[in-house]
C-alpha cells in the first residue's frame, strides 16, 4: 500500500525517510500534496506492507494511506 507522512519538521521529514529506507520501505521525500497540509511542506511518500508508525520520528504530523490522489488519515499526532 501507498502511503504518505507528513512533518512539523524538514529534519523530521528526513530522520524518518532514513529509517524507512533502512526497514527496505520503497520511500522519498516530496513536496506535501495541495489536499494535505503540513506545517513544513515536505512529506514522505512510502510504499511498505504496513503504515510502519514504530519508523516515525518525534515531529510527524500525521499519517494517510494514499490511492491515487485520495487520503485517508490513519494516524495522527498533534
Amino acid at each position: 500500500m501507498d502511503y504518505i507522512a507528513t512533518f512539523y519538521t524538514h529534519l523530521s521529514a528526513m530522520r524518518t525517510h532514513k529509517e524507512l529506507k533502512k526497514r527496505g520501505a520503497d520511500a522519498r521525500l516530496a513536496p506535501v500534496p495541495r489536499k494535505l497540509s503540513s506545517s513544513c511542506g515536505t512529506c514522505v511518500f512510502y510504499t511498505a506492507d504496513a503504515p510502519m508508525l514504530e519508523c516515525m520520528d518525534s515531529d510527524y504530523e500525521a499519517v494517510y494511506g494514499a490511492q491515487g490522489e485520495n487520503y485517508t488519515r490513519l494516524s495522527y499526532k498533534e
